[in-house]
């Protein structure tokens, strides 16, 4: 067996031990990425993923040209090329050298920068058996074309590189199943457990206050029949949270539902059709969650509207409502740990939301979330 077969299976080996040992995706595709470049005469590498809908992200990338690196990337991010159409209309099965990369030489021309003899680059998708997830791109100074046995090579690693992308994507899915399960659980102790005893205690307290004459007595049993109800919203509410009721119905009817438990009137307008992933579904509707208990507890108004539109590139989610609002300082926190939930999920999924409020004239929420 000659050296350099030798050297290819020892680099093999190393990224498989590499990729067998990391759990977050980021981290691992990086990983296994420098270790390609620094185990062959690749010298620079970018992966993409692209979703079903044929939308490419750039995920990682490692030792790139000027003119490819500078404005964040801007070059790769955005904009057409070979591979990726090739890519999402099923024709690239295998890895490939690219005659001309329109990317390259846009950075190039726009950017008047070195790409350091970038020119051509070689591309192999990432799959798993039928699944595919997206394409391993690499590149060397002064070269257009890579040999039958360096494109084997790319295969192998990218062979290794989608299992390894399956192998995470069934562990997220495995932990979010366990997750709901807990969700569940949890929701049935509380229930079971302190919603019953607070409910007890609401009917002791009406009793009392039934059965004394005094006015401090009963004023205090009054005091203490409001406070447990409260409590028992706010519970009720908990357990809607951990264990939504009404989505198998769909979001909307699911969110009228959860209107109706905290005592508000929702009024409901959709336009497209609602055919959304699980994980963006439930995005929604713990976002919409957030936003009617506001209005609940802070806007002085029992009734809301819910406008839910879907494009094929975006969701947009407003919810609205005429109560007392509030006036919001870009230069101070914001005013409730619900308005910060709320962005911090928008956040997660790289969605917008804004805000529009002030005193006496309601609240408006925008979410905009990429589809």
């Amino acid at each position: 067996m000659q050296s350099n077969e030798l050297s290819n299976i020892g680099l093999l080996k190393e990224i498989a031990e590499f990729l067998n040992e990391e759990t977050e995706m980021e981290q691992m595709l990086q990983g296994a990425l420098r270790k390609l470049l620094e185990g062959t005469i690749f010298e620079t590498g970018w992966i993409f993923f692209i979703d079903k809908k044929g939308r490419q992200e750039l995920i990682v990338h490692e030792n790139l040209p000027n003119a490819l690196e500078e404005n964040d990337c801007r070059h790769l991010q955005k904009g057409g090329c070979w591979c990726v159409s090739r890519f999402r209309n099923g024709e690239l099965k295998k890895a490939s050298n690219i005659i001309e990369c329109k990317r390259i030489e846009n950075a190039r021309r726009a950017e008047n920068e070195d790409n350091a003899g970038i020119t051509h680059h070689a591309t192999v998708p990432l799959q798993s058996g039928h699944e595919r997830f997206g394409l391993l791109n690499v590149a060397t100074p002064n070269t257009i074309r890579f040999s039958e046995g360096e494109l084997a090579l790319l295969e192998s690693v990218a062979f290794q590189i989608g299992s390894a992308v399956k192998r995470i994507l069934l562990t997220k899915q495995e932990q979010q199943v366990a997750l709901v399960q807990e969700r569940n659980r949890l929701a049935r102790d509380l229930h079971d457990s302190v919603n019953q005893l607070l409910f007890s205690v609401t009917l002791t307290a009406r009793g009392g206050m039934e059965m004394k004459e005094q006015p401090e007595i009963r004023n205090t049993f009054k005091e203490i029949q409001y406070l447990t109800q409260e409590a028992l919203t706010e519970m009720r509410a908990l357990i809607w949270q951990l264990r939504p009721k009404g989505l198998e119905s769909g979001i909307m009817e699911g969110l009228k539902g959860y209107g109706e438990m905290l005592g508000l009137g929702i009024q409901v307008n959709v336009k497209g059709v609602i055919n959304l992933p699980a994980s963006m579904e439930e995005t929604l509707f713990r976002i919409a969650q957030e936003a009617l208990n506001n209005v609940r507890k802070h806007a002085g108004v029992l009734n809301a509207e819910l406008y839910l539109t879907v494009t094929s590139t975006d969701i947009l989610l407003v919810i609205k409502d005429e109560g007392r609002g509030f006036q919001l300082d870009d230069s101070k926190k914001l005013p409730s740990m619900g308005l910060q939930s709320m962005k911090d999920r928008v956040n997660s999924v790289g969605g917008t939301i804004d805000w529009v409020s002030g005193l006496n004239k309601g609240t408006e929420i925008l979410v905009r979330l990429p589809y």
